[in-house]
């Protein structure tokens, strides 16, 4: 087991010395077993809420849910969510209990919880431990405590969630709580999309996330209903082994932990079934997918209130992932200079993804998207011109060689392309002689 920050002990100790009960709980313990330096201390108490502001005053405490009996206590600087022992009833709403009552019993408020590995608690005197979350951790999986089907429809994220600590810690499921997960996600239909959206990119990014995205892919479809076609879908076509949604995960298996690009990845090809077609020989195509594609995952996004900066991104690698790829300086420059460069290693990190992902042999394409990378490195590392404020002509000049309205951003993105291209340098009196030619070929 791992040390616990002294800091989170102090604040159990001030609950202690004031005559309550005070234990680590959830995230933290099972991190610590587990050997893993916990991100969030949980404690557990029999202290009322007026209490633990009494006992830890000498702390800053904030009263985060002090209705349901939480306060937030900051020692130096390290925030415990402190909770008076709970004992919760009906879940009308499948979101949160009906009423809360506060109890002296910790068996009582552990038994509420959602897995057993969340259901333990420690202090100086122990480790308590009553539904075997400690053999859990030992032989790697995720059970619920009690009846699993109980628990998912008290709170369906809990069914996100199980899958999210299964990915992100490399756990299989309990065999219960696997069915109880298959059984269950149009319960998640009564949970907001922001804590839907949350746990559910947590999972997208946690390591073994697509193991856990290809044994459930009911939870999947029921967040991202535009995959539902693409699951079990038979591609017809000689480069690809997979159905359209296993293949999809592949290429999410493939490319870095970051928001943005796993949800490309798994939406990428999402716009194959409806562009499905047969040539003469029974060969499956998918003519303009990556236009349908890009539509549909813009209606996934929204749902899933996602930031406009990943939303943005995630549409730009979706709609650009069919992209030719030319290892030329011209090529490279010209898509630098469009996509920016981070946007554009991202684009090649998803298309090499989308070519492992096939389960065929590689075939150019591969190797043409190694070459670019290389050549893109070498070109940023000559401090090329890449954007309209980099170039050493301006709006200004434009409007003095004649240009009005919107002839002068066009005609400097032209320059700006030939200059990132190569085929122009990025010269004054250069730019200012083609900016002429360029205003009296639109006056004639």
């Amino acid at each position: 087991m791992t040390q616990f920050d002294p800091r989170a002990l102090r604040v159990l100790e001030r609950l202690k010395a004031a005559g309550h009960q005070a234990v680590l709980v959830g995230g933290c313990v099972r991190d610590g077993l587990l050997g893993l330096a916990p991100h969030d201390y949980d404690a557990a108490t029999s202290a009322l809420p007026r209490e633990i502001l009494s006992a830890c005053r000498e702390f800053r405490c904030v009263e985060t849910g002090i209705a349901h009996g939480t306060v937030t206590v900051l020692c130096e600087g390290l925030p415990v969510e402190v909770t008076t022992f709970r004992r919760e009833g009906t879940y009308s709403d499948h979101r949160h209990p009906d009423q809360v009552a506060f109890t002296t019993s910790l068996e009582e408020d552990l038994k509420r919880r959602d897995f057993t590995i969340n259901a333990m608690a420690w202090g100086p005197e122990g480790l308590t431990d009553l539904f075997g979350g400690q053999e859990d951790l030992r032989t790697r999986q995720v059970r619920c405590v009690g009846c699993p089907d109980l628990r998912f429809q008290e709170d369906a994220l809990r069914l996100l969630r199980g899958l999210r600590l299964a990915a992100q810690l490399d756990f299989s499921l309990h065999p219960d709580t696997a069915d109880a997960i298959r059984r269950n996600p149009p319960q998640l239909s009564h949970v907001a999309w922001e804590r839907i959206s949350a746990e559910f990119v947590r999972l997208i990014c946690s390591p073994a996330a697509g193991r856990i995205l290809l044994d459930f892919p009911e939870a999947t479809v029921q967040v991202i209903p535009e995959l539902g076609p693409c699951v079990g879908f038979d591609q017809r076509n000689p480069h690809h082994r997979y159905d359209v949604y296993t293949h999809s995960v592949r290429a999410l298996e493939a490319v870095s932990p970051i928001p943005a690009l796993r949800l490309a990845a798994l939406l990428h090809d999402v716009g194959k079934p409806p562009s499905f077609s047969l040539d003469g020989q029974g060969v499956g195509h998918f003519y303009g997918h990556p236009k349908v594609s890009a539509r549909l995952a813009e209606d996934a996004l929204l749902r899933l209130r996602l930031d406009n900066h990943t939303r943005e991104r995630v549409l730009l690698l979706v709609a650009r992932h069919d992209l030719p790829v030319e290892p030329t300086r011209q090529w490279v420059g010209r898509w630098l200079s469009r996509l920016g460069e981070e946007a554009f290693f991202q684009l090649m990190e998803l298309k090499a993804a989308d070519g492992l992902a096939c389960g065929t042999p590689a075939d150019g394409r591969e190797q043409a998207g190694k070459e670019a990378e290389a050549l893109a490195r070498q070109v940023l590392g000559e401090r090329p011109c890449l954007t309209l404020k980099e170039l050493v002509i301006n709006g200004r000049d434009a409007m003095a060689a004649g240009l009005k309205g919107p002839d002068i951003g066009q005609v400097l993105r032209a320059l700006l392309e030939q200059v990132a291209e190569g085929t122009l340098p990025n010269e004054r009196s250069v730019l200012l002689q083609r900016l002429e030619q360029l205003a009296k070929a639109k006056k004639d």
